[in-house]
């Protein structure tokens, strides 16, 4: 597995404070993707021992939410293997940091996957550059879903991760948009 950088202070990418591992290897190539750079599964660097440790000192902060996946495609074929490896680790060395990982896949398409048992929250779809929304929270687009695993997995059927502050602050935005606008 390869990655790009571990950013150590993110609040772009879920919840809280978070460790985001931005890995190397993507086959959806969205147009006008914001990290065209991570495509390349033999681009960036090795994640090795020093870079796992290098994450693990972020995670081990009380301040620090959890870790985000996300790239390029963490779910990349090339990828699933190692991430999922990762993701058990972290699960037991870091019990109360939640795990949240962008794919361009479907949840549909990857529901089966080992992996799926440890995220707590999947953002999934591809971005579409005709549905970009940048008042969306943690998509660039409309047909992107934030999918709350847990609850996904208790009901059997995909269950949206949203707060009822986040979708009146939304709904409102689009309200006002809507309104200057036409």
């Amino acid at each position: 597995m390869r990655y790009h950088n571990i950013t150590k202070d993110d609040m772009n990418n879920g919840d809280g404070l978070r460790a985001v591992l931005w890995l190397s290897g993507c086959d959806h190539c969205c147009e006008q993707c914001q990290n065209p750079v991570t495509w390349d599964p033999n681009g960036g660097l090795p994640f090795d021992e020093a870079a796992k440790e290098e994450l693990f000192s972020v995670l081990e902060k009380d301040y620090i939410s959890g870790i985000t996946f996300s790239g390029g495609d963490p779910l990349f074929l090339g990828n699933r293997e190692d991430v999922t490896t990762l993701a058990k680790e972290i699960k037991m060395r870091f019990p109360k940091k939640t795990i949240w990982l962008y794919t361009g896949y479907l949840y549909e398409q990857v529901e089966k996957l080992p992996i799926m048992e440890l995220i707590d929250v999947l953002v999934d779809g591809p971005f579409e550059v005709d549905k970009k929304d940048n008042l969306l929270h943690w998509v660039g687009s409309s047909n992107q879903r934030v999918i709350d695993m847990q609850q996904t997995r208790k009901t059997g059927k995909v269950v949206l991760h949203l707060t009822e502050e986040v979708d009146t602050t939304l709904i409102e935005k689009r309200e006002n948009v809507r309104s200057c606008c036409c």
